[in-house]
């Protein structure tokens, strides 16, 4: 019997450790830290630039830090309803090729994140 209650109280532990390391994937999957010098160098943005699109970026890491904290229904809405308005806003400050490496970067994080399910 006493076998028993240790191999409950065991299992339970392991459960309740896999269902905290889930929640904190899931959360890390929105925590959005980019190194702006290298996003800088890979956009070849120029110095007007970086401070515009730090700013967008820091706004669109806010929005998925928030989206992060409702149910899933909810939360896609808000993912979506952020990456709308980070490409909307990115197009005013960066030109055509900028834009393209933009969107292949953004889309290649989203999905290797899991942001789009």
């Amino acid at each position: 019997m006493f076998l028993t209650l240790v191999a409950m109280l065991s299992m339970t532990t392991a459960f309740a450790e896999g269902e905290n390391a889930a929640s904190v994937n899931t959360l890390e999957a929105y925590e959005l830290n980019v190194n702006m010098n290298k996003l800088s160098s890979a956009l070849n943005l120029a110095d007007d630039q970086k401070e515009a699109v730090a700013d967008i970026h820091h706004t669109f890491a806010s929005e998925l830090m928030f989206a992060a904290q409702y149910n899933n229904d909810d939360r896609k809405a808000l993912v979506n309803r952020a990456i709308e308005n980070d490409v909307k806003w990115m197009r005013y400050v960066l030109n055509d090729k900028q834009m393209r490496t933009y969107l292949t970067l953004l889309n290649t994080t989203i999905n290797n994140r899991g942001l789009n399910k």
